[in-house]
């Protein structure tokens, strides 16, 4: 009887560990699973920016005419601000009214940086978006320490005042405007902006610097930072009850999104070889948040296709002329109505795509 009751025992460990081995065998293989799976998502998201590129370079080349063509770049740099800017108002919940001022700062120290140095032309080109995007984020840390003490509407005209200040403060600068013949340094007036930048910014650059903007974007919204920069959004107290440093991870936010609107003033600068500070004044501020507002707050997507609709839209009603205005604005009135009505919700629930997945997430 003993001898019966120990080998039951025996076998019994044997099953047990048996069943353990297969159960790590299984969570092995959901892994490898799940790594193989991430690899294929990744790869097709690569092959579809090839292929997007091949397409607008396609589209530019041969089918796009020239009023078209020269919107290329500006629906670029609108995506990249859009972008960046959702990243602050829609994913941290702070209303900003300061990213005209910080493209304004990449925009004339790329500009600055261009005219007075005699490098090959991309070369010369990738340096001025890094020092214009570096300078940008480096006033986003300064501004962004004492000025995100406040929220909601304080937030908001402060960062319109700062946007105003540094339009001020280029006004009466004088800028190195490069050399003339004999060598001799060449100062302009703020006020006059800067001319003669060459236009080294095309269909390339603009993909290349929106792509990875939003990707940068993405990858740390869907982070264990991006979800401590959500969770500050949702409630800010509790978050900071929990040990979270809110002001840092504000700041991170803030110095991201001004790097961004940084990269992107450079290449718009760029793209119309003159600038001046007027350009960037709190208009395009605010037109830059009706890009993140129309398009919903934290939604990466719905501010690449605002933006990408507004910047044509004007183009696209030119014929009209007198009513062009008129329109854009009854069209930016009906999309905001869409956005909150119960039609975006149906057609949301009657996403075949999303009744794929789910049909694929049962059967597993």
């Amino acid at each position: 009887m003993k001898k019966n009751n120990t080998n039951q025992k025996i076998n019994h460990n044997i099953s047990v560990k048996n069943e353990k081995v297969n159960l790590n065998a299984i969570q092995k293989e959901k892994k490898a699973e799940a790594k193989s799976a991430f690899n294929i998502k990744n790869l097709v998201i690569l092959l579809c920016i090839i292929a997007g590129y091949f397409l607008l370079a396609y589209l530019v080349e041969y089918r796009l005419n020239r009023q078209f063509k020269s919107l290329i770049v500006p629906i670029g740099a609108n995506i990249i601000l859009a972008v960046s800017l959702n990243l602050v108002v829609g994913f941290l919940g702070e209303l900003s009214l300061g990213h005209a001022g910080f493209m304004s700062i990449g925009a004339f120290t790329g500009a600055i940086f261009t005219l007075n140095m005699n490098l090959p032309g991309n070369i010369e080109f990738f340096l001025a978006i890094i020092v214009g995007g570096i300078m940008a984020a480096v006033f986003g840390f300064l501004i962004g320490i004492p000025v995100l003490r406040l929220r909601g509407d304080y937030l908001a005209i402060v960062t319109l005042a700062f946007t105003e200040i540094i339009r001020s403060i280029i006004n009466t600068l004088s800028l190195p405007a490069g050399k003339d013949k004999a060598g001799e340094l060449i100062v302009k007036k703020g006020a006059m902006g800067l001319s003669g930048i060459e236009t080294y910014a095309n269909y390339t650059w603009i993909y290349i610097a929106a792509v990875i903007s939003i990707i940068v974007v993405v990858n740390l919204v869907n982070s264990r930072q991006g979800r401590i920069i959500t969770s500050i959004r949702d409630n800010h107290i509790a978050a900071e009850s929990i040990g979270i440093k809110v002001s840092r991870y504000k700041t991170m936010a803030f110095v991201i999104g001004a790097f961004f609107a940084g990269v992107a003033g450079v290449i718009n600068g760029h793209n119309l070889s003159s600038i001046k500070p007027v350009d960037y004044d709190y208009n395009r501020s605010i037109n830059i948040l009706v890009f993140v507002v129309l398009g919903g707050m934290g939604s990466i997507k719905g501010s690449i296709i605002a933006a990408t609709i507004l910047t044509l839209l004007p183009e696209v009603l030119r014929p009209i002329r007198n009513y062009r205005m008129l329109m854009y604005a009854i069209v930016l009135i009906a999309i905001m109505l869409i956005n909150h009505s119960t039609w975006k919700s149906r057609l949301q629930g009657n996403n075949l795509l999303s009744k794929i997945f789910k049909k694929e997430q049962v059967s597993e």
